[in-house]
């Protein structure tokens, strides 16, 4: 009988980060050593504030810079998507429930942050001073998003008779929401700023998980049932999900 050998698959370095200019803007670029990959892979994250780069395990670097070099300008040109859109200041605008507001600061040191029409247009009034006003309105987000995926969740759990085990706001990028194996929803605040339709369809989602964890056929049947407007609410995610993430709350 002959001997068998196994060969050993040796296990990946550690992903490395790195700063790299695009456009005179420096971003940290993460990359990732693969021993399954056949090729290289760049990826933008959500927000374009940061890049993802997969490479084939002991690929060597002066491949990933050339590599890097020759995508420079399908970099500049998406990322140029971010800039001048991002920034939250006065006479900026944000969005609400899918509608544009434009802010405005009452000039007064107390009082509420509310949505109004003045002369047919929407506005965003917020009290406080000027080094305040990111939080306010961040603080006022949350609050309108509280509000209505509470409204929500209790609708689709009363549907299905299940039951939330809890409902938490967080500020992901690599997803909308979630809900856990004990039935805890958790999901990302900035969702208010996409149309009624999108906030419904992420909370029918993350309900439909209480009865189906997966994303089979039957998950997607239940998120329909819940939520009719499914499709379209994802198609919008797909092509706008990024922008809402590109904000800078910070």
């Amino acid at each position: 009988m002959f001997p068998s050998f196994k060969r050993r698959i040796q296990p990946a370095p550690p992903a490395t980060t790195r700063q790299i200019e695009v456009a005179g803007k420096s971003l940290p670029l993460t990359i990732k050593q693969n021993a399954r990959a056949t090729r290289m892979t760049l990826r933008i994250e959500p927000g374009g504030r940061a890049l993802k780069m997969t490479v084939p395990q002991g690929l060597p670097e002066r491949e990933v810079n050339a590599f890097l070099t020759r995508h420079q300008g399908w970099l500049m040109t998406k990322l140029a998507r971010f800039s001048g859109e991002s920034q939250i200041e006065e006479g900026g605008s944000i969005l609400i429930r899918g509608v544009a507001h434009r802010i405005e600061r009452t000039g007064k040191i107390r009082g509420l942050t509310e949505a109004i029409v003045i002369d047919d247009e929407p506005v965003l009034r917020v009290s406080g001073g000027e080094e305040h006003l990111t939080r306010r309105i961040v603080d006022f987000l949350k609050k309108e998003a509280r509000q209505d995926l509470d409204r929500l969740v209790a609708i689709y759990t009363g549907r299905i008779g299940r039951r939330a085990k809890s409902l938490s706001l967080k500020d992901t990028r690599s997803r909308w929401g979630s809900c856990s194996a004990d039935g805890a929803l958790s999901f990302s605040w900035r969702i208010v700023m996409a149309p009624p339709k999108v906030i419904a369809y992420l909370a029918a989602h993350e309900v439909a998980h209480l009865q189906e964890m997966n994303h089979g056929p039957d998950f997607w049947a239940l998120c329909g049932r819940l939520c009719p407007d499914t499709d379209d609410a994802k198609r919008w995610l797909r092509r706008n999900g990024t922008m809402l993430h590109a904000i800078d709350f910070d």
